[in-house]
């Protein structure tokens, strides 16, 4: 028997037994359900037979408070098992993906450690059969080779020397090969990952968690930690393996599933990430848009833009002239100059444009105007200015109580001495009395409620009031156009999205809000997307977070960016340790799509992908809308018979993909992807290009790339996001003039 036929026969055993106690475990856990099942409906049961619900005696109450007490307890303990049998269900299909033999140098004694999603444990013996990948010793198996190795544990640091390294197929619980390998992650398991057809929803990256990858899913030690990714990095998964990683260590961090938010470009990606947490046995965490963040802040007040409608506007907009416009004002309104003259108005409005006032009940002076002024100018916590509002009238009201006690004996005598009245004297003295307070809160509230919608509507109908406060700062050269043009649209009641976020800056300032106290960790993902002011608005919102930060600067849309944004955000958020890191090495496409890209973008790098190779993408020019139509039928045609599962027909506006759809759904199955989808199928689909950031497609077929749609450097940028979106297959089809971006390529 040769070496590898023996160590095959090595694993099969081990397999056999692991998978043995795993279903051991299993059977144990379903009788412990249905006695945990049968413990709680007689918990129940006894809470409803032996207590009065709707009691008002204290006893009954507290006895009841017991009972609920026991129920809640017993759901906890249902619910615990329920999970630990979904995990040892998705154990019997492959309990673990690798392993590594690790000699500690303090004990010299070698561990042969398996890798799996999950801990497989002995509660009796304390054998470990499976090491959940979050583990600290687990590390080793991501970030070293053989040789010297070491890991941080909870008693500090342990170090030793790896001695093998084997990495596993298991499928249906069957060992189909194994290998030994001197790096992690080698080619093969690589290529026949990456090689795989895409999914409607993002799958879990355990048995491919790359060293740098793993530094990042594992990295406690920075408040603020920034990523700039290549398209096709892993960006996405790695923040969501983080999210495990830290929901794992979550006795030691404080963190819960409610405790971490995400937030998310679009409502197709917050559909497309679901399945990635619970596959690695979490629940999922929040997810919302910055649309919702907006929706729920302005409480149903206003209808705002959404992000999708501001964007198909820019990109399909043909006045250029417009266009050019609407980006320098979003610029501008998403800007820190922006931020620095709300700044001002603030400070300013504060002291000159409260209209404060002597107040006065019945006579008696309460308070002076100068006194209201100083008091509410002394504000050295930083009190938010609605509420420091507050707690002046809160102070007049306290101040005008004892007075109005002695108003309404006065009014009651008042009635009475009343010639012929025909009333009853104590009623109608209420009835004058409450006018009296009525009419005196509303005095009170003419200086006491600050609307923000009513400051920034002000800020922009007195032009020469924002000139004024921007005093020293660099203002658009077409700014008098921007107030002009702003000033229209609220008059008309329209709320542009780029108004959303200096109106919900002067909320946020004004009235405060703790509406994410119970956030501590927020990722942000396509961080390139969003403005400093953004920025700004996330830190109000998540004071005490930490934060994770994913982006890719070629992936803009409508704005220019470079590195420095991530400088501008480090210094917004303002943290004690904050991190950048890079992922330069795409792992999405084929090398020849690959290169393809970097091409569109005038970059070539060496080493940027894994070098797994397909075919050349395609562009070809057809003479007619019509034609275009019938190759793409005949390619989706074509790529479905050769086995891929997602085809996407990406065009540049939502628009444009109306029309395709609308052209094609009655000659081939395929659906349009709205930006209010939330279901992604198998199949063909259409779909613009801002949309399908951060999604992946085993095929992808751009449509109408010629010069009249893409030329812009803003083009180009978009019609990067459509192409890197292609795992094994990208064409290029347009009529007319070919897009002098592809041009450069050729």
């Amino acid at each position: 028997m040769d070496n590898h036929e023996q160590h095959y026969h090595q694993e099969l055993e081990y397999l056999k037994k692991t998978l043995k106690f795993i279903i051991k475990e299993l059977d144990e856990q379903y009788e412990d359900l249905a006695e945990k099942k049968e413990e709680l409906i007689a918990s129940r049961r006894d809470m409803w037979e032996n207590t009065v619900p709707f009691s008002t005696d204290f006893e009954r109450l507290t006895e009841l408070s017991q009972f609920l007490s026991g129920v809640s307890d017993e759901a906890l303990n249902f619910s615990i098992s329920s999970d630990r049998i979904k995990k040892y269900k998705q154990l019997i299909d492959s309990p673990y993906f690798g392993r590594f033999d690790f000699r500690e140098e303090a004990l010299n004694v070698k561990e042969e450690i398996y890798i799996g999603r999950y801990t497989v444990m002995d509660k009796k013996t304390r054998d470990v059969y499976v090491y959940d990948w979050r583990s600290p010793i687990a590390s080793i198996y991501y970030r070293y080779e053989l040789g010297e190795a070491g890991y941080d544990s909870p008693n500090g640091r342990i170090t030793g020397e790896v001695l093998l390294k084997r990495q596993y197929k298991i499928k249906n619980s069957r060992l189909e090969y194994f290998f030994d390998c001197n790096v992690l992650i080698t080619d093969e398991i690589l290529h026949e990952i990456l090689g795989r057809n895409s999914s409607p929803h993002m799958k879990n990256i355990v048995e491919t968690i790359q060293k740098e990858q793993d530094m990042i899913i594992r990295d406690t030690e920075n408040e603020v930690l920034i990523v700039q990714g290549v398209a096709g990095s892993g960006k996405t998964s790695i923040a969501l393996h983080r999210i495990a990683f830290l929901l794992y260590e979550g006795l030691y961090l404080g963190l819960r599933s409610n405790n971490i938010m995400i937030l998310s470009p679009n409502d197709v990606f917050i559909h497309y990430i679901s399945s990635v947490l619970p596959e690695l046995g979490e629940e999922n965490v929040v997810q919302k848009t910055f649309d919702d963040i907006a929706l729920l802040l302005l409480e149903g007040r206003f209808h705002p833009e959404t992000r999708a409608s501001q964007l198909e506007r820019i990109i399909g907009s043909q006045d250029r002239t417009e266009s050019k416009l609407r980006r320098k004002s979003i610029e501008f309104k998403g800007s820190r100059e922006f931020r620095q003259i709300l700044d001002r108005y603030l400070t300013y409005y504060a002291q000159n444009m409260i209209p404060f006032k002597d107040v006065s009940f019945n006579g008696i002076l309460l308070e002076t105007k100068q006194d209201l002024k100083n008091r509410f100018l002394d504000n050295e916590v930083g009190i938010p200015m609605s509420k420091q509002l507050k707690r002046i009238e809160k102070m007049l009201f306290e101040k005008v109580h004892p007075l109005q006690k002695k108003r309404l004996k006065e009014l009651e005598q008042i009635v009475a001495e009343m010639e012929g009245h025909e009333l009853e004297i104590k009623p109608y003295s209420r009835l004058l009395a409450l006018k009296e307070a009525k009419d005196f809160r509303e005095e009170l509230e003419q200086f006491t409620v600050v609307d923000f919608w009513e400051m920034y509507n002000i800020l922009f109908s007195e032009p020469e009031l924002l000139i004024k406060l921007a005093e020293g700062i660099d203002l658009p050269n077409n700014i008098e156009e921007i107030i002009t043009t702003t000033k229209h649209e609220l008059e008309n009641g329209r709320l542009s999205f780029e108004d959303c976020t200096p109106l919900l800056y002067l909320k946020l300032k004004v009235e405060g809000s703790r509406i994410f106290s119970d956030i501590k960790h927020l990722v942000i993902d396509e961080a390139q997307d969003y403005y400093p002011l953004q920025y700004e608005i996330l830190k109000l919102l998540f004071k005490d977070a930490n934060y994770t930060i994913l982006g890719d600067i070629n992936q803009t849309i409508e704005k220019n960016a470079d590195s420095s944004l991530y400088e501008v955000i480090s210094k917004i958020l303002d943290k004690r340790k904050t991190v950048k890191l890079t992922l330069p090495k795409g792992y999405r496409s084929t090398y020849e799509i690959n290169s393809f890209n970097q091409h569109l973008l005038g970059i070539v790098q060496e080493e940027s992908s894994f070098e797994r190779h397909g075919l050349e993408p395609k562009i070809e020019q057809k003479n007619s809308a019509q034609a275009m139509d019938q190759a793409i039928i005949h390619d989706i045609l074509s790529y479905t018979e050769q086995g891929y599962e997602t085809v996407a027909v990406i065009c540049k506006t939502l628009e444009e993909a109306e029309n395709v759809y609308t052209r094609l759904k009655n000659l081939i199955k395929i659906e349009l992807i709205r930006p209010d989808a939330w279901k992604l199928e198998k199949g063909a689909l259409v779909i613009p290009a801002y949309l399908a950031k951060g999604l992946e497609f085993d095929v992808v077929l751009v449509y109408g790339a010629d010069k009249e749609k893409y030329s812009s450097d803003s083009d180009r940028k978009l019609l990067y996001i459509a192409c890197t979106r292609a795992l094994h297959q990208l064409a290029i089809y347009y009529t007319g003039e070919k897009s002098p971006i592809l041009e450069k390529e050729i």
